[in-house]
Formats: structure tokens, C-alpha cells, sequence
């Protein structure tokens, strides 16, 4: 069977940078050919956290973020052809999701949008390669969240038949798939790294906390954690979504106790995320065997370790155990939703998004 190669990018709210990766879709297993990671210049890390409030010029300021943005897609995109040795014009397409700055769906009257700062035109200019871009929208006005969108592909990856698999994307926000037989649910359970990742350059000047080791040098702190866990999200049934939007610093401040020691706040806010964590494995994922782990956090020994404690018996994985490392699920996936609107096939699952039915998600930028 010919090769038909995708390229997928990923930049995600945990705002660490950009993955790229090429991979061959033309089997039901796909295969990562080459994977390359850029961090982001400090400059627009910073501005495109800025542009997730509010602010003076915003609209120029986001428009020149999505073209620095689009160089930089550029650049991984170079990098990851040159490391896979495949040319340009052997690739059907880039699928790429740009950043989010505001992601807030509604409900089918309309009222719902979803804004991912990218500017796919240049970055198909760039590249001379198909751009597959602004994949959240369509279900949005479809009466869906919008995201996570991964689902299906973690169906495509991890599911196997006759068992219930839990699958777990920790960026920025936290999101989980549940895929059995009968369906596949799916949907962000809350803060992933994003609190702890601006504690820790508020703190220490890092972007975050490497293995988790400051987090496990504190103590929990009850009290916030209890006025945390109060937040209504946490127990809205799903389909349901989230982002900086809800869960960012100003969210966080009010709740901060005076003369709390850094660490011990680190600590809180890693507890915090695994206890939203494992309330909704057990929820909704009742039967599971297994919880894999993927994104950055996935790479964190102390978030592992309190999901071991607060999930006993299920057995804790991270996605590398399956062929496909954790930091290039979701760039693959978005390699996969580009294939998906090739074929003109549907990238959505209603069952997750809750939207009014299958859709093909993206909009096409030729080369």
C-alpha cells in the first residue's frame, strides 16, 4: 500500500511549544515516522498567554502572535520533513490546530465560538504544503464544544475490542476518553498542568516543575484544596469543555491563603488535578482496566504516583508502553483529523462534543 503521509502539529495551553509530527496514515496503524519539538521564543510565550485575557490592541497583537506562530509551525514543519527525509510534495497535508485563546461553546442557539490563533494562509505559503486548519468550529456551530476532538483517534490507537480503556491527555487541561465496545466518551475534566505551570514561573522562573519534585517537597494545603474542588465545573456531566479561560490565575487568587509557602501551594495544585482526575475516572469510566497517560504530564513522576494512590487497582500506563510516546499523541491526532477532512470523513463524535451529529471539521488552505 502506497504511503499517504500527514504532517500534524501541536501546540497546546500548557504553552511549552510547538510538536510536529510526519507520520504514514495509509494502514488502521498509523506509523510516526519522525517527531520534532521546538519551544517557543520566550517573547511570544508570553504574549500568547497575555492574549488569553483581555487587553489594550488585542486585535493587532493577535494577528501579528498568529504570524509569528505561523513561522513557527513553518519552521517544525521543515524540521520534521528534513529528519523523516520525505520532500514536500510527498505530504497531502499539514494538520494543524493554531493556539487557543478563547474557547468558549455554547449551545445550538449560535451564541458559541471558539478562537485559535494561527494564520494557516501564511504557514501554507510557507511550507508549499495543503493546510488543514480552524478544526473546532464546525462542531461549534453544530451545537458542540468543540474539543477535545483526540477521541477518535485515541479509539483508533488505543481501543481494543472486549475492553474499556480510560485514556488521559494531560497539557494544560486535563482530558479524558473512555472507549468500549458500545461508544466512546470524552471530555476535558479540568486543569491539567496550566496552574501548576504558572505557579512555577512565578515562583522559580522554570516553565515547570520537572518530574513533579517541588510538588512532592510541599504539603497539601486543605483548606485550598477544599475551595478548589468547590469550582461548578468539576461536576458538570459531560459533553463539556474548558481552557485558561476558566482555570488561569486570576481564577486562582481568591482562594490563595496568606503567608502560604510556595511549595506547599505547588503541592496543592498538583493534588488538585489528580483528584479532578481520578472523581471522573471513577464517574464515568467504571469497568476500565487501564488508564493510559499522554501529554506533557505523562512525564510527571508525582502526578503518576497520586493517580496510582487515588486509583488503586487500575493499572496506570503512559502511551510510549504503546508504540506512540506521550508527547506526540496529539500532533498525531491532528495528522489523523487532516486525513479525516481529505477524505472528507467526519472528525467529530457526537457522543463526545454533543453536537447535533457527525461533521467534517477543518477548512483547507492550498499550498
Amino acid at each position: 500500500m502506497a504511503a499517504s503521509l500527514y504532517v500534524g502539529l501541536m501546540s497546546g495551553t500548557s504553552l511549552d511549544g510547538v510538536d510536529g509530527v510526519l507520520a504514514d496514515l495509509s494502514s488502521s496503524a498509523p506509523r510516526v515516522l519522525a517527531h520534532v519539538h521546538q519551544p517557543f521564543a520566550p517573547d511570544l510565550r508570553s504574549e500568547l498567554l497575555a492574549l488569553n485575557t483581555a487587553g489594550a490592541d488585542e486585535l493587532s497583537r493577535a494577528a501579528l502572535a498568529g504570524n509569528t506562530l505561523a513561522r513557527a509551525y513553518a519552521a517544525v514543519v521543515s524540521s520534521v520533513l528534513v529528519r523523516g527525509g520525505v520532500a514536500a510534495e510527498s505530504v497531502s497535508a499539514v494538520g494543524v490546530r493554531g493556539q487557543t485563546v478563547r474557547h468558549r461553546p455554547g449551545s445550538f442557539d449560535g451564541t458559541g465560538y471558539t478562537i485559535q490563533l494561527n494564520n494557516p494562509a501564511l504557514l501554507a505559503e510557507l511550507c508549499g504544503i495543503d493546510v488543514i486548519a480552524d478544526f473546532r468550529s464546525r462542531d461549534v456551530v453544530a451545537g458542540g464544544q468543540g474539543a477535545p476532538l483526540a477521541p477518535g483517534f485515541h479509539r483508533a490507537w488505543f481501543g481494543r475490542a472486549g475492553r474499556i480503556t480510560a485514556v488521559l491527555n494531560i497539557g494544560g487541561i486535563s482530558n479524558l476518553s473512555v472507549l468500549s465496545d458500545a461508544t466512546t466518551l470524552g471530555f476535558d475534566c479540568g486543569p491539567g498542568n496550566a496552574l501548576m505551570d504558572d505557579w512555577c514561573q512565578r515562583h522559580l522562573g522554570t516553565p515547570y516543575d520537572d518530574g513533579g519534585r517541588w510538588a512532592a517537597s510541599g504539603r497539601t494545603i486543605d483548606t485550598l484544596l477544599n475551595a478548589l474542588l468547590a469550582e461548578p465545573y468539576l461536576l458538570l456531566p459531560p459533553p463539556k469543555s474548558t481552557g485558561r479561560d476558566l482555570f488561569n490565575p486570576q481564577w486562582l487568587a481568591p482562594f490563595l491563603p496568606a503567608g502560604a509557602a510556595p511549595a506547599d501551594v505547588q503541592a496543592t495544585l498538583a493534588e488538585f488535578t489528580s483528584r479532578c482526575i481520578a472523581a471522573d475516572v471513577r464517574r464515568h469510566a467504571e469497568g476500565a482496566d487501564r488508564l493510559v497517560v499522554c501529554g506533557g504530564g505523562a512525564y510527571n513522576g508525582f502526578l503518576r504516583q497520586r493517580l496510582g494512590a487515588l486509583l488503586p487497582g487500575l493499572q496506570i500506563e503512559i502511551s510510549d508502553d504503546h508504540g506512540l510516546p506521550a508527547s506526540e499523541v496529539e500532533a498525531t491526532a491532528f495528522a489523523w483529523l487532516a486525513q479525516r477532512f481529505v477524505e472528507r470523513r467526519a472528525g467529530n463524535l457526537p457522543s463526545v462534543t454533543g453536537a447535533r451529529g457527525e461533521r467534517v471539521l477543518g477548512a483547507l488552505y492550498p499550498k
